[in-house]
C-alpha cells in the first residue's frame, strides 16, 4: 500500500465558478503506477468545494441557480459584519457541498459513471488562485 500526495493549482473567476477537473486528476493518477485504490481530493480553503456532476451547460446553470436559492447573496451574514469582506454566503455554500471528495480507481482509471465528472466550485466573491491536495492511496 502506498500513499502519494500531489497538488493541483487552479485560477478561478469566483462567484460560483465551476471547473471540471476530471482530466487533470486522471493525468495525476496515470503518473502513480497504481492499479487500484482511491484518491482523496481536498481544497485548502473555506469558500470552495468539490463534488460530481454531469458537466454540461444546463446542469451548470441549474447548479448555480439552486445554490442561489439555497444560500442567497442578499441575506444578512454575521461573518460579513465581523470581517466586512462580503463573502459570508461563500462560506455557507462551501460548507454545504464540502471541501473534499474521495474517488475510487481500478486498472489505473477512476471508477466514475459515464456522465459523471469531478468538479471544483469556487464560491468566493472574487477571483482566486486555489490549491488542491490530491492524495492517492493504493497499490
Amino acid at each position: 500500500m502506498a500513499i502519494v500526495n500531489e497538488f493541483l493549482t487552479l485560477e478561478t473567476k469566483g462567484n460560483c465558478d465551476i471547473i471540471d477537473i476530471t482530466k487533470r486528476l486522471q493525468l495525476l493518477l496515470s503518473k502513480q503506477k497504481m492499479s487500484a485504490g482511491h484518491a482523496l481530493v481536498f481544497v485548502s480553503g473555506s469558500t470552495a468545494a468539490l463534488t460530481t456532476i454531469e458537466y454540461e451547460p444546463g446542469l451548470k446553470q441549474d447548479f448555480t441557480e439552486m445554490i442561489d436559492r439555497l444560500v442567497p447573496k442578499s441575506m444578512r451574514y454575521f461573518h460579513e459584519e465581523t470581517w466586512n469582506d462580503g463573502n459570508g454566503h461563500s462560506h455557507i455554500r462551501s460548507s454545504l457541498i464540502g471541501p473534499s471528495i474521495t474517488i475510487p480507481f481500478g486498472d489505473g482509471e477512476f471508477l466514475l459513471g459515464t456522465w459523471q465528472q469531478v468538479i471544483f466550485v469556487d464560491f468566493d466573491n472574487r477571483p482566486r488562485t486555489r490549491k488542491l491536495v490530491v492524495q492517492f492511496t493504493g497499490e
